[in-house]
Parts: C-alpha cells; sequence; structure tokens
C-alpha cells in the first residue's frame, strides 16, 4: 500500500526539534507500548527521525511511522498490514492527529522557557503579559457572543427591581443591555493594547526559546518572576530606543542570568494582520471591521459589534505565534461568520425575550423554582448559542474556502479538549455545558467531511441539525 504524507508545524526553534522527538517517545509512546512498537531514533544527514510500527491487534492493522524532526514535522506513514473492512486512512488521521497534540504538549512546556516580544509598527511598547481580570472579563462577554451579559444581569435586576419595580426594572435591565450590545466594538476595543491599521499593518513577533532545563535552573534560583524582570531590562535597551531586540543587545542581560544567546533559541515572525482581516472582510463582503490585538500568549479571537457595518475583531499574539496564516485566514473567517450573520444582535434579541417572559407569562413557573429555572434557561441558552457557533465554522468553510484549515486551527487552539474529548467515555455532558461552543471534536470531524467548494443554501438550518445530530450521537457510548 501506498505511503501518506503529514506535516505537523510549530513554532518551535531548532534547538528544539530533536527533543520533541525525545518528548513524544517518552510521553505518547511508551506509556502506550501495547500501541506502538520498534521505537528507534535515527540520523539521517544530520536531522533527527524517530520509527515505530503503529498496531492494533484487535483490528489486525499495522502501520510504519516516521517523523523527521524538521520545521514543519514530517510525518510518513504506511500501511503494511490491512483488513478490507478498516478505513486504514482514518487510523492513520486519528495517528497525525495524536502526535500533533503531543507536540503541542511539548510546546507548552517550552513556552513556559520563552520570552516573547511582540509589537506593532508605529504603536507603543506593551511587554506581553497574562491578561488582566478586565480583559478576561471582556473577553468572555464579548468573545460568547454577549450571553454571560445574561448571567451578569441575572443579579442586577435583582437590585433594579427592589428599588424600581418589575416594570421599571424590565425597562431598565434591557436599556442597559441594548445600549452594551451598541458599544459593544468601542468596550472592547478599549480593553486591547493596540488598534490595527493600514497605516500599521504589522505585528512582529520574536521568541527566545531557552533551554529547558537551564530555564528550570534558573527559575528555581531566581524565582518566577525574575523572567518578568528579564524581559523588562531587554525591552529597555532595545524597543523602548526604537530598536529589534538581538543576541547582540540582549547578550549581557542573558550572561547577567547564565544564559547564552544563540540563532537557534530565536524564532521571529512578520504577520501582516491588517490584510488578512481584510481578505476575509472581502470575501465575506462586509465592511472591513475595527481590527485590536491584546497582547497575551493565550491563543484566542473574538468578534463583536451591533452589526457587520459596526464590527470589530480581536486578535492576541497568542494566536499569531501558534498558528500559520492561512489558520489565522481561516479562524478570522469563523469571526466573521458571526458578524455577516448579525449573531451578536441575535443572541441578545434571544435573551432579552427570554427576559421579558420570565416576569410576565412564565412567571407563575419561575416562583416555583427560580434555580431549576434559571439552570435550564441558561442550557437552553447556550445549546442555542451553539447552532450560531456551528454556522460561523460553516460559513468560514464557505468564504474562506478551507474547512481542513481551520480544523487544524482549532486542533492546535484547543488540543487539550480535544483529547479529552477523544479519551472520554462519553461525549454527553460536552453538550450540555455552559459553553456556546460544541465539543472540539464534533467541529473538527464536521469540518474535515466537507469537500469544496461547499455550496448550502441555509446555513443556519444545516447547522442547526448538525448539532442536532451530533448531540444525538454523544448519547451513545464511545469505542475505546
Amino acid at each position: 500500500m501506498l505511503p501518506k504524507y503529514y506535516t505537523i508545524t510549530t513554532e518551535l526553534s531548532d534547538i528544539h526539534l530533536e527533543e520533541a522527538l525525545n518528548f513524544i517517545e517518552e510521553y505518547f509512546l511508551k506509556p502506550q507500548g501495547k500501541y506502538y512498537h520498534n521505537t528507534k531514533k535515527t540520523f539521517k544527514n544530520s536531522v533527527a527521525h524517530l520509527n515505530f510500527t503503529a498496531i492494533n491487534e484487535t483490528e489486525k492493522w499495522e502501520v510504519l511511522v516516521e517523523v523527521q524532526a524538521t520545521n514543519p514535522f514530517k510525518v510518513k506513514m504506511t500501511p503494511v498490514n490491512c483488513p478490507h473492512n478498516i478505513n486504514i486512512t482514518k487510523k492513520m488521521d486519528l495517528i497525525k492527529e495524536k502526535l500533533l497534540i503531543t507536540v503541542q504538549f511539548y510546546e507548552d512546556t517550552i513556552r513556559q522557557a520563552t520570552l516573547y516580544f511582540a509589537w506593532v509598527e508605529g504603536e507603543k511598547i506593551i511587554p506581553e503579559s497574562p491578561p488582566t481580570r478586565r480583559k478576561k472579563f471582556s473577553f468572555r462577554i464579548f468573545g460568547s457572543n454577549m450571553i454571560l451579559i445574561y448571567i451578569l444581569f441575572f443579579a442586577v435586576n435583582i437590585t433594579l427591581f427592589l428599588s424600581l419595580g418589575i416594570v421599571m426594572g424590565i425597562i431598565g435591565i434591557l436599556t442597559i443591555q441594548l445600549v452594551i450590545m451598541l458599544f459593544s466594538d468601542q468596550i472592547l476595543l478599549g480593553t486591547s493594547d493596540w488598534k490595527i491599521t493600514p497605516e500599521n499593518p504589522r505585528v512582529h513577533i520574536l521568541e527566545y526559546q531557552l533551554p529547558l532545563e537551564e530555564f528550570l535552573k534558573f527559575q528555581e534560583k531566581f524565582g518566577k518572576d525574575m523572567i518578568i524582570k528579564m524581559k523588562e531590562k531587554i525591552y529597555k535597551k532595545s524597543l523602548a530606543v526604537g530598536r529589534e531586540p538581538t543576541c547582540e543587545l540582549g547578550e549581557d542581560v542573558f550572561a547577567e542570568y547564565g544564559f547564552k544567546c544563540n540563532a537557534k533559541i530565536r524564532v521571529s515572525k512578520v504577520v501582516d494582520v491588517y490584510s488578512i482581516v481584510k481578505e476575509a472582510s472581502n470575501k465575506f463582503n462586509i465592511k472591513m471591521p475595527k481590527v485590536a490585538l491584546s497582547n497575551t500568549m493565550i491563543a484566542n479571537a473574538a468578534a463583536t459589534g451591533p452589526s457587520p457595518n459596526r464590527g470589530l475583531v480581536l486578535i492576541t499574539t497568542g494566536l499569531l505565534v501558534q498558528l500559520e496564516e492561512n489558520e489565522i485566514l481561516s479562524v478570522i473567517g469563523h469571526e466573521m461568520g458571526h458578524l455577516s450573520g448579525r449573531d451578536p444582535f441575535i443572541l441578545f434579541s434571544i435573551i432579552s425575550l427570554e427576559f421579558i417572559l420570565r416576569f410576565t407569562i412564565l412567571y407563575p413557573i419561575v416562583v416555583l423554582s427560580p434555580l431549576v429555572y434559571l439552570i435550564l434557561v441558561m442550557g437552553l441558552i447556550f445549546f442555542i448559542a451553539k447552532f450560531f457557533e456551528t454556522r460561523a465554522d460553516l460559513l468560514s468553510a464557505m468564504k474562506i474556502g478551507e474547512p481542513h484549515v481551520l480544523a487544524e486551527a482549532l486542533r492546535k487552539i484547543g488540543y487539550n479538549r480535544l483529547l479529552a474529548e477523544r479519551i472520554a467515555p462519553t461525549r454527553f455532558p460536552k453538550w450540555i455545558n455552559f459553553d456556546p461552543h460544541p465539543p472540539i471534536y464534533f467541529r473538527i470531524d464536521r469540518l474535515e467531511k466537507m469537500k469544496t467548494p461547499i455550496k448550502v443554501k441555509n446555513p443556519l438550518l444545516r447547522s442547526v441539525k448538525d448539532v442536532f445530530q451530533g448531540f444525538k450521537r454523544s448519547l451513545k457510548i464511545n469505542k475505546p
């Protein structure tokens, strides 16, 4: 049988590529020795290769796997034994997915020992830092199509009712929610670090990936907060005076903490964010939204706004670091799907309608058990929200035209959740949690089944149908 070839893109510097193979062997292959045999590491032209055999003795199939430590990783899989009733391509795709998840876990380890520098041309220098409570709150409120405003104002409305009465309280709550929805783009823009404009379209990202063992010793000696001070010193010598961080500029700072800077630990990229968002808006035929950037390494994106003509897309530097440009475009396509579908306004309308019904027609039911009512209604609203998230995936696939690329981006962003969902005995709880997004396994599998060009007359009805089918399948026990 003919071999199949895959690639796994990575943000790892050259010095960590071979270490990644050791990580795969130690934390992926060895713990699952029942399924992976004959592990061997070799070198060809000074490039490390990891070879192993994937075996399923129950289903009687066998695949030879070779992983080459280049950037991107090159993976070759050759079936050597496959019964006719087995879809070996699907089996190899799952092996590749597990390898990608393992590489992402290793990258997460390396991120702990990485100095990140990001800046936007023409904008002030803002060091990378964990998101503040204010930023996290804004991201959750507006990144979830404003559903969490429903939860927020459940507590606020009690106060207004006590002071204004039921009728004026309802009017007051709806007015506040409407104002927040109408100015959601401005509110989210105010929580961001940078504005991306035609004059300042590019984001520069520079990484110094320090040797992990040295970094762990460094943390033990100096403490976790010292890395922030180290970055501040390099910033002052470089970006603060208009110069790009280089090994030469930071050498004495590195030496001060026992490190040696060299080209093999340095990774850099320049992303024209404005052009990517502009391309997505053109494909959707909507007005170019405002674009904001939050300088945090958590990979995320959000869109909000009262209409497609007054939209805003917020991106984190973590998303730019973790994804390739075509993957970023597909993720932005998902956000454009929300804007073009007017999802923030539709969800606001649904929430407002429930709010009115709660204190009118449904009030006799509410008073019987307010807590049970709240849990059930919140669960229903979050489930309905899954229709719109699923439609946004479909619209990205239709307009951008690369569903497999969006699936790969979701794997990278949500690999932790994906791993948990793949091995869970049942996926039912993932469908009824208070999350507007469907389970990530469902989104990825659905995207990868799509064949381009994709033509769907009614994307929302198709997405509603797909969600119910996915929910129905989740009631079954997963096969190991």
